[in-house]
């Protein structure tokens, strides 16, 4: 395997060399794309070697350079040297990450990883951390534990008896919330229907007032609350601070969708952004965001422990290990045979420290303001407060805006996709990625001005 392995790391590595004068888009259509990895599945084994070619050949043409410091799409960051490495380790030693008795290494790893998350975020002490695929699954989790916990307080088993029957429980979310919020909801069984919205301001937060007019108005019985922390369009962050109290006077669950927004707590510049932080009980987090990890990094967080294994874990007999005192990795997450993700996010932490993190952020937000101030002079229209690292442009109408998007993605000189924010169509700009350099805004400025004179 050693020339099969130096062969994948070479071409790896040669890829990412070439991320800063890369094309963003990719090279062919997916017409093309496809046709190169289609045909009928041969009948006889290749050589591994030769596979490893024939994947290059067919994936090469239909790479994005999402990796790379011009990609201003869907708030994703890069992946950092020690972080990319460590993957390619986590694949190579190919470890189930479910308890200590499957991989103590990975066990290990996790564990110290999880003590470094929640003191560079701010997190009470203890919190548990399920190393999980992402935004999505962290939000599952969390309401799932929230579920759990309401449903107890109201007398109701629901991990046995079900939601049939059960006290209906009421979901408050801003009407800002993201997408996976409602996803959740669904998969749980709460169902979408059990959403009562909270009016957001100008920026996208939300209003305090009208949560506390909610809670009030709604019947008694369990509730959950859902707070955000970075707004997928503005960057926005709820008030925490105010908001947390508020849910308390009606004994909910609340429960914090911090993807990238919680990194904020990382950054002396931006810790306000994210304060009160500590007061909620769970909270989503995105690593393959700013932490600049690979993707399948997120992370699900609980400030408590019991609450959070009742929720989700599950034993039996031969799962060796399982059920112990102390809670297993796969005790706080939806997966049993799992890569051992926490690799990525030990080595990015360990890579950063915690000023490397805190300078990111704050270089991230920096750039943010640059791109922003660049294209107002010339003349284009800023939707949105950048208050942490997303800006909303729009040009002249709905038709000028997606006319220009599409030119920046076929161009390639960078790539940001299109919202509709507030009934009107914004190019959606998130600077994200640990190796953005102001020389590449600047580029990108230029070239977004020099598309949408055409």
């Amino acid at each position: 395997m050693d020339d099969l392995f130096a062969r994948a790391a070479a071409v790896a590595a040669a890829y990412r060399a070439e991320l800063p004068e890369r094309r963003v888009q990719a090279a062919a259509g997916d017409d093309a794309v496809r046709a190169a990895f289609g045909g009928p599945l041969p009948s006889t084994p290749t050589p591994a070697a030769d596979v490893v070619e024939a994947l290059v050949a067919a994936a090469e043409p239909g790479l994005v350079a999402s990796a790379g410091p011009r990609y201003f799409g869907f708030v994703t960051g890069g992946a950092l040297p020690a972080a990319s490495a460590a993957d390619i380790l986590a694949t190579g030693w190919d470890q189930n990450a479910f308890n200590a008795v499957l991989s103590p290494a990975a066990a290990a790893a996790e564990e110290a990883a999880a003590g470094w998350l929640t003191t560079l975020l701010g997190l009470p002490e203890g919190s548990t951390v399920g190393f999980v695929t992402g935004g999505q699954a962290a939000n599952t989790v969390g309401i799932a534990t929230g579920r759990h916990d309401v449903l107890a307080r109201a007398g109701w088993d629901v991990e046995r008896d079900g939601l049939h029957g059960a006290p209906r429980v009421r979901v408050v979310a801003g009407i800002e919330r993201h997408g996976t919020i409602d996803r959740s909801l669904r998969l749980l069984g709460l169902g979408t229907s059990a959403l009562e919205e909270v009016a957001a301001d100008a920026n996208g937060a939300i209003d305090v007032a009208d949560l506390r007019r909610v809670l009030t108005e709604g019947p008694p019985g369990p509730v959950i609350v859902c707070l955000q922390s970075g707004n997928v369009n503005t960057g926005a962050c709820d008030d925490l601070r105010s908001a947390i109290p508020i849910a308390r006077e009606h004994d909910a669950w609340v429960h914090v969708d911090g993807a990238f927004g919680l990194w904020a707590a990382s950054s002396p510049a931006h810790s306000h952004l994210v304060d009160g932080r500590e007061l909620a009980d769970s909270w989503a987090c995105d690593g393959h965001k700013w932490l600049n990890v690979p993707y399948d990094s997120g992370f699900a967080i609980c400030a408590h422990p019991t609450t959070h294994v009742a929720a989700v874990s599950y034993t039996a007999p031969y799962l060796v290990g399982s059920g112990g005192t102390r809670p297993g990795m796969g005790d706080l997450t939806l997966d049993s045979s799992r890569r051992a993700r926490g690799f990525a996010t030990w080595a990015a932490l360990r890579e950063l420290g915690s000023d490397g993190v805190a300078e990111v952020v704050q270089r991230c937000c920096t750039l943010a303001r640059r791109f922003a101030d660049g294209l107002a002079a010339g003349g284009v229209e800023i939707g949105n407060d950048v208050v942490l690292n997303q800006v909303l442009a729009r040009f002249r109408d709905d038709a000028g805006t997606d006319a220009v998007i599409e030119a920046a993605q076929r161009e390639g000189t960078c790539w940001f996709g299109g919202t509709t924010w507030r009934e009107r169509r914004w190019a959606r700009i998130s600077i994200s990625n640990a190796a953005t350099t102001e020389a590449d805004v600047d580029r990108s400025v230029e070239a977004v001005l020099r598309l949408a004179r055409t």
